[in-house]
């Protein structure tokens, strides 16, 4: 968002029974202020949560300023009394503890908790009250999954790469969609519609050209995510290359979320699998009916859903779980989600 971390100034009420909460992902970052009977008293956006780029602590830098808005909107000041943050690139135990430690540090709430941004999807697809059990998948910029299980247990993947095994997420399909052109144009892989139609978003006659100027940054990085739906738009058109290429997209997704659900012994239970992230709610029916299919056959008693609403209201609903003694504070706080907050 290009702004950079402040300390928190605001003459305003001390904050009490109230918390911040905060999803960031790869792409973008939102902060919400929350009371304890299901109220939103503010909120902020910003952009990617990428520690492994810069850092720790310019990480949690970028957080600051989300913060201040959100408080000023309420006008109110720190501390709160909980921060519940679920942030990418939480993937280890060790980052979740480095990244509690830094945002302890910074004053904003008596206490702290973090986890991996995929627990937000996760919690803002299951319901509320009783014991939370199901898994999420998040298939965006990245992919990831995790699920929770009875009496506490955890089934969740590293997701850090190629490293852990992974493959998929709308980076990669970019990245995948940009070596089967570039192969098919320079003659070492098969033709595919990919080799003129990934050009010729950008103005460019061929790949050799395209390639030169993503190489040399004429191109930013960050507009290769426009790739992602020009490949779903080429596998509708029947082009055997993409079209592998997205049910390979389906396989990764049905195989974590299976691989979950065994973990947590919940094969055998009706259990939702929740689904999310912008590549999956896009619904596109070459990877979404191929994905449903799967799960019966692998899972019949999985209950899939794509999930619609911001993971943010994730994040919210799990500092309403920490301390609410409101009985309709959830519906309140899911109400304004409904609404288009």
């Amino acid at each position: 968002m290009g702004l950079t971390g402040t300390a928190l100034a605001i003459d305003a009420t001390p904050a009490t029974d109230v918390a911040l909460a905060i999803d960031a992902g790869n792409s973008k970052t939102d902060v919400v202020l929350v009371t304890a009977d299901g109220r939103l008293l503010g909120s902020a956006r910003g952009g990617g949560f990428q520690p492994p780029v810069v850092g720790t602590a310019r990480a949690v830098d970028t957080l600051a300023p989300l913060v201040t808005a959100a408080l000023a909107e309420a006008e109110l000041s720190p501390p709160v009394d909980h921060l519940s943050a679920f942030l990418a690139n939480a993937d280890f135990p060790a980052e979740e503890e480095a990244l509690a430690a830094e945002i302890t540090a910074r004053g904003w709430a008596r206490t702290v908790s973090v986890r991996n941004d995929t627990f937000a999807l996760l919690r803002a697809g299951l319901p509320d009250g009783g014991e939370p059990v199901g898994v999420a998948v998040v298939c965006g910029a990245g992919i990831n999954c995790v699920g929770l299980g009875r009496g506490g247990a955890t089934a969740r993947f590293p997701s850090v790469g190629r490293i852990s095994g992974d493959w998929g997420g709308g980076a990669h399909l970019a990245d995948e969609a940009l070596w089967s052109a570039a192969r098919a144009e320079d003659g070492r892989g098969a033709r595919t519609e990919l080799a003129r139609v990934l050009p010729a978003h950008f103005g460019l006659p061929t790949m050799a050209e395209l390639i030169e100027a993503l190489h040399l940054g004429r191109i930013p990085p960050h507009r290769r995510h426009e790739l992602t739906p020009l490949l779903f738009t080429v596998a509708a058109d029947g082009d055997p290359i993409a079209r592998t290429l997205v049910a390979r997209q389906a396989e990764e997704i049905a195989a974590m979320a299976t691989v979950a659900l065994h973990r947590l012994d919940l094969l055998a239970d009706p259990t939702p699998v929740v689904l999310g992230g912008s590549v999956l709610a896009a619904r596109h029916p070459l990877l979404h009916d191929p994905l449903t299919h799967l799960l019966s056959e692998r899972a019949p008693k999985a209950v899939p859903h794509v999930l619609t609403t911001p993971p943010v209201l994730g994040a919210a609903l799990a500092t309403l779980d920490r301390t609410t003694s409101h009985p309709d504070a959830y519906a309140r706080l899911r109400a304004t989600y409904e609404r288009g907050a």
